[in-house]
């Protein structure tokens, strides 16, 4: 009886699981990322500068030159007493100030408002909302306080807001903050009312960790997410916003150029000067659409939930 011919193992080789893709690239994989940043840089870029690229002072009156179209020229007198000749791209407003200066110099101010008022909406609501999410003792007096001010619109608390101080940058960033800081507390309240009752929350808690400590090492880092993708829609918000209260002549003062004074400076003679409304709005909106898919593709990829969605 023969033995059976052994047979030699083969050596089986681990095959590797394909290497899960980072934060970063899923952002470079978004096409509403890769879209809204390139637009937000374009627009920060044009505001930067602005005194480059801009054809004449945006504030300077030129009664000769009123209600230019597109691309006519116009003879201006220099500070030196020369005169030199303008085109004027975006053509003129009522007063014969250039257009185009005016929106390139608009993207400064109307950016810088949604910038600070997102940072400041996210900081202020922030604080908010983890008291109130995790001392349960302020959470039904904050929250009666957040639905008070959730229960007005938007816009006709800002207008308050301005109503009750001089009309100029500060103003107009406070009255936008104000509205936008009760939706950030409801959000960040309920990340923090799921958190709380999270095994590894409890047994910290168990083991005696300080409220500080706790709060900043488990609490905060489940916001950063969340509020980013919470601080793009405000940011786009406050833009829009800004515009609304300058066009109705109850925002930043007529002589500075925003992208909102210039709609309201041509809104009297939008049919026969379409062209004073026309550029600045498609500024406005081409910003306020590239935050928004910024805030849409963010949220595609921060958010766990979209990502199983998809």
């Amino acid at each position: 009886m023969t033995a059976p011919a052994s047979s030699s193992p083969v050596a089986e080789t681990a095959v590797p699981l394909p290497a899960k893709p980072t934060v970063w690239r899923k952002l470079l994989r978004s096409p509403n990322v890769i879209v809204g940043i390139a637009i937000v840089l374009v627009m920060v870029f044009i505001g930067l500068i602005a005194p480059l690229i801009a054809t004449s002072d945006p504030t300077a009156i030129n009664p000769g030159a009123r209600n230019r179209v597109p691309m006519a020229t116009s003879t201006m007198r220099m500070d030196d007493g020369t005169r030199a000749t303008v085109t004027h791209y975006m053509g003129t407003d009522t007063l014969g100030r250039d257009v185009f200066s005016r929106v390139v110099y608009g993207a400064r101010v109307s950016i810088f408002i949604g910038i600070s008022v997102a940072i400041l909406s996210v900081s202020i609501g922030l604080v908010i909302g983890m008291a109130a999410g995790y001392f349960r003792w302020l959470d039904s007096i904050i929250m009666r306080i957040m639905d008070g001010l959730m229960a007005i619109p938007a816009i006709l608390l800002a207008i308050a807001v301005v109503s009750l101080s001089r009309a100029g940058l500060a103003s107009v960033i406070i009255a936008i903050v104000v509205p936008e800081v009760p939706r950030v507390v409801r959000l960040v309240r309920s990340v923090v009312l799921s958190v709380r009752e999270e095994p590894y929350v409890e047994a910290a808690v168990t083991a005696g960790t300080p409220t500080l400590k706790l709060i900043i090492r488990h609490i905060l880092p489940n916001t950063v997410a969340p509020l980013i993708v919470q601080g793009t829609f405000i940011c786009a918000s406050a833009i829009l916003v800004e515009a609304i209260l300058s066009f109705l002549g109850i925002g930043i003062p007529p002589d500075v150029p925003t992208w909102g004074n210039i709609m309201a400076e041509g809104r009297q003679l939008f049919r026969i000067f379409p062209h004073n409304i026309l550029y600045p709005g498609i500024f406005l909106a081409l910003t306020v659409l590239a935050v928004n898919m910024l805030g849409d593709g963010l949220r595609d990829t921060l958010d766990p939930k979209m990502e199983k969605r998809g």
